[in-house]
């Protein structure tokens, strides 16, 4: 891997993280993403909300799993 491939993967993750620290404060990540410069960072950021909100909708749509602390019905203990 090249010294540039490495930096632009590196550089990726840490933007994405730090949309996620937003997210997970509550924050407005489509503000944010707006707020970001033309080009490399808005890019990243836009890719990176996508896959927030998609994984907010299949969260959203999903039926609630029981605790694993709860006793199961087939549990006979």
């Amino acid at each position: 891997m090249s010294f540039l491939q490495r930096w632009n993967f590196i550089a990726r993750a840490r933007l994405e993280r730090q949309l996620w620290d937003a997210f997970e404060r509550g924050e407005d990540l489509e503000a944010r993403v707006a707020a970001a410069p033309e080009g490399f960072e808005r890019e990243v950021l836009q890719a990176a909300l996508e896959r927030i909100r998609r994984l907010e909708t299949l969260m959203q749509n999903q039926t609630p799993r029981p605790s694993s602390d709860a006793p199961d019905a087939d549990d006979r203990g």
